[in-house]
């Protein structure tokens, strides 16, 4: 039984498919990535905002065509936008055999059997239960990195995030699954273990009654076979002082922390829902950078949010000239149906929007020059991804990199190299966001 799989969104969404894949491939389901030679095929879908919701519905629409024209057996949606809006996608699109929530995906042999079966299937379990799927992960990543989803859902409620109402309220994955899943990750060879939740800094405060994101790096550190451990998604008010004194002493944390801010305006902040000022984030950065001088800080912000003056834009304008991050992506607002900032007045029209993000990335785009130029004559290690077609030259990543976001560093080298490797690097150039390095002799 071949089964096609197409996973959407985010890396914790991609976090899901692998534990659906190895559900699936313990029971005899064969993967394939040809959409003809399909039996199955399972979406897992996203709508963070209108342009993910969008690539999801065109995803289903174009997998329809093949369950109608009789190729695929079943087609089942999970994930986001299966939660947002189930009953829509039962009712308009006739194709769609089974859907599962976002809590209920470890049904989905279930969902297939019965899909198989002829019966329509759904489940939606309690939104705030933590699925906890036994069983070894399908990753899907290339094998020398992994993610690491450490959480589900979120408390913050930001006026602008759907998140809370599809993922429901934060909950701490248990310390010790956590565990015995990076074992059999290092086992089956990633050497760079990346941590994710919806808000990671907050881990374990349900669990154990305190922050425990740093016993938790503690313990992930002493296992053999990783290199890096890396944390994304670190609400700024959230850092605190045992997380920055494990990040200066474990020599496997990567300085590298992504500190979603999301805008620099007082006003904005507090209309956004946030727990930041201006004034709270200025003393935050200072803190990581005085007590860590390497640290490479990623940000995201967004524009156009409901009310947002010309004045406000260059409040953020000023603060991302001040403050220098070394990464940073910027999202137009997308009011999303739900959340109380769609129903607030003063919508900004989607050509401002358009115009704020240039203005940020053009302002980010020379300071990210001179960040990489600052980085000529280190000497790194970087972890290899590849090697550049037709070229003596290898794609690498450095500890300020994360996959699918960041930069590469470009290794010029008659020698062999091998994904998933590590090499001492000295930088010897950079090309816009990227750097050229040769291997330390």
């Amino acid at each position: 039984m071949n089964i096609l799989f197409i996973s959407l969104g985010c890396d914790k969404n991609l976090v899901d498919s692998e534990k659906m894949l190895g559900l699936l491939n313990q029971h005899g389901y064969q993967i394939t990535d040809d959409e003809t030679q399909a039996d199955v095929i399972v979406i897992n879908t996203c709508c963070f905002i209108n342009d993910a919701k969008e690539e999801s519905v065109q995803s289903i629409l174009e997998m329809a065509e093949y369950r109608r024209s009789g190729s695929c057996r079943a087609l089942i949606v999970t994930g986001c936008l299966a939660q947002r809006y189930q009953q829509e996608i039962l009712d308009e699109i006739e194709e769609v055999d089974a859907v599962l929530g976002t809590s209920s995906y470890d049904s989905i042999l279930t969902a297939i059997d019965e899909a198989l079966a002829g019966n329509h299937y759904q489940k939606f379990e309690e939104i705030d239960r933590l699925a906890l799927p036994e069983g070894k992960r399908l990753v899907t990543t290339g094998g020398h990195y992994a993610y690491l989803k450490i959480a589900e859902g979120c408390d913050k409620h930001c006026t602008y995030c759907i998140i809370p109402k599809i993922r429901g309220d934060y909950r701490s994955v248990p310390m010790e699954q956590l565990l015995a899943e990076a074992e059999a990750l290092a086992k089956e060879g990633a050497k760079e273990l990346i941590l994710v939740a919806q808000e990671t800094t907050l881990y374990g405060v349900d669990l154990y009654g305190k922050k425990s994101l740093h016993i938790l790096i503690q313990k992930l550190c002493q296992i053999p076979g990783f290199r890096w451990i890396r944390v994304l998604y670190c609400y700024p008010e959230e850092i605190y002082g045992e997380l920055i004194e494990t990040m200066k002493t474990e020599s496997k944390f990567c300085h590298y922390l992504d500190l979603p801010i999301q805008h620099a305006s007082n006003a904005i902040l507090k209309r956004m829902g946030r727990r930041t000022t201006r004034e709270d984030l200025l003393r935050i950065i200072d803190t990581l950078r005085k007590e860590i001088p390497d640290i490479i800080l990623r940000t995201t912000l967004i524009t156009g949010f409901p009310g947002e003056t010309q004045e406000q834009h260059d409040e953020l304008m000023d603060f991302v000239d001040e403050v220098e991050f070394n990464r940073l992506g910027v999202f137009p607002y997308s009011p999303e149906e739900g959340t109380p900032a769609a129903d607030m007045p003063d919508q900004i029209p989607e050509e401002v929007k358009q115009e704020r993000r240039q203005e940020l990335m053009e302002l980010q785009q020379d300071i990210a020059f001179e960040q990489a130029e600052k980085m000529v004559g280190r000497t790194l290690w970087a972890m290899i991804e590849g090697k550049v077609a037709d070229e003596n030259a290898y794609i690498a990543r450095t500890y300020g990199d994360a996959p699918n976001v960041d930069g590469y560093l470009f290794i010029h080298t008659d020698e062999i190299l091998v994904s998933g490797d590590f090499a001492r690097v000295k930088i010897a150039g950079a090309c816009e966001y990227d750097l050229i390095g040769e291997l330390e002799k």
